[in-house]
């Protein structure tokens, strides 16, 4: 990501609550919120057509670290944090309560409304992961939406067969060390940025819908 992205987030300390491991809350490091920030930031103005980042709203799943970091790369961005952790209702109108035992159980005006979706699961485990997949499912727009997925190396198999995601070369980072290496996973290809696509061997069925989505979104990525 470009220096310019970063400076303005680099100019005051983000603060964030702290977390409560009960809730298998860990959050990035600096460097990883700041990357992701930057790539939803890019992602938001890909449309030349489109003169405000206001008109490619993003649902964050469960990654609350990444709130402040995107409002303070651009407060004009619409950001809805979907998030167990009630403390977070300081975010106001940005705060949706989510359970993901409930995967669809949200607003109505949720449905199909979100051209960014970024989703953390909060555990490895293939439940969690196929219940996330229904929220994120259920939140992105039929076209030209963007998915991003941070969640264990474990679930590279998974990601793929559930989603159609490629992992990318970034491995995110926590301020609390973790045993388990993470990764980026996305629907797109970043190119250059995340660290480029990985060429990993997927099953067919998530090739396909991988290379349909892809040159679907790329007539309308700006390089």
């Amino acid at each position: 990501m470009a220096k310019s992205l970063l400076s303005s987030v680099a100019e005051e300390e983000v603060k964030l609550v702290s977390e409560d491991w009960r809730l298998s809350q860990f959050w990035y490091d600096r460097e990883t919120a700041e990357t992701v920030a930057g790539e939803i930031r890019r992602l938001c103005s890909v449309s030349a057509s489109s003169s405000s980042s206001s008109s490619f709203p993003v649902a964050l799943v469960a990654c609350p670290t990444l709130y402040p970091y995107i409002k303070k790369l651009d407060p004009n961005i619409s950001v809805q944090l979907l998030e167990y952790d009630k403390r977070f209702e300081e975010y106001g109108s940005d705060f949706t309560f989510y359970d993901y035992n409930q995967p669809e159980d949200l607003p109505p005006a949720m449905k199909h409304a979100f051209q960014v979706v970024v989703a953390d699961p909060p555990y490895l485990s293939k439940e969690c992961l196929e219940k996330v997949a229904r929220t994120v499912a259920f939140l992105m727009r039929p076209q030209h939406s963007f998915s991003l997925l941070l969640t264990g190396e474990v679930q590279k198999e998974r990601a793929a067969e559930l989603l159609g995601l490629h992992p990318c070369g970034f491995r995110p980072q926590h301020s609390s060390k973790l045993g388990n290496e993470f990764r980026v996973f996305t629907n797109y290809d970043p190119k250059d940025r995340l660290g480029g696509w990985e060429h990993v061997e997927l099953p067919p069925s998530s090739l396909n819908a991988s290379l349909n989505m892809q040159s679907t979104l790329e007539e309308h990525i700006k390089e």
